[in-house]
């Protein structure tokens, strides 16, 4: 990576909210603790509002604007990869606004950058994802982001059909299969639900906190591969 690279990066990293110590950036850089405290003194000196000192961790002062982005031509095939995987893969309301951000991202770049060759040779075709696997996606993350508890009719691998509330944590993509997993009030624990299998999904207007929920919920799951609701 270039130094210029690698200081943009960094400023990035500490936009973020919080202070960030020097070995997670040298972890998140691939460089040593050293090349971090240079690269920080060099972007006071150029005028970069950076808070805090070695040891403690750094942020970036509130209100300071980065100059506006450029991508290399491997980013941006990065970016139209992402793109179209999210439109294959996800629900139709997640990939329009995946092809939105990507025609932003494409407005502001020169033209021999929007004309890459290389970025429309990636296809993902999205046909190993039946519909019914993605129909349920867009009122599933509205309850997460959303914090309000689902009313969900699903069907077991065995044929066997129930009625739950859930509280809707993450949606998982294994490679063909999409999992929501939930605190399920029925059982009373973390269960992950295949969506080709929920009938129905009805938004409650019952809210809940879901305050340290996806790491319990992956702690639950963990050695379990993914295993499906009983």
């Amino acid at each position: 990576m270039r130094r210029a690279d690698r200081l943009f990066q960094i400023v990035l990293l500490l936009d973020r909210g919080r202070a960030v110590t020097a070995r997670e950036l040298a972890e998140a850089l691939q460089v040593s603790e050293r090349t971090i405290y240079r690269d920080v003194a060099d972007l006071c000196q150029a005028g970069v509002p950076i808070n805090g000192e070695a040891g403690v961790g750094y942020l970036l002062r509130p209100g300071y604007r980065l100059t506006p982005l450029m991508f290399d031509p491997e980013e941006l095939v990065a970016l139209s990869l992402g793109s179209r995987m999210v439109r294959s893969w996800a629900d139709p309301a997640l990939g329009h606004a995946a092809e939105r951000a990507l025609l932003r991202i494409e407005s502001v770049l020169p033209r021999h950058l929007r004309q890459a060759p290389g970025r429309d040779t990636l296809l993902v075709p999205g046909f190993h994802v039946p519909d019914a696997m993605r129909n349920p996606m867009s009122l599933l993350r509205t309850g997460i982001s959303e914090q309000h508890k689902l009313r969900i009719s699903y069907t077991r691998a065995d044929g066997a059909s129930s009625d739950r509330i859930i509280q809707p944590v993450s949606l998982v993509f294994w490679g063909g299969t999409w999992t929501l997993g939930a605190w399920c009030e029925l059982r009373g624990e973390f269960r992950s639900f295949r969506l080709d299998r929920i009938a129905s999904v009805t938004p409650l207007t019952e809210h809940f906190d879901s305050t340290g929920m996806l790491a319990r919920y992956l702690r639950a799951v963990q050695g379990e591969s993914g295993e499906e609701a009983s």
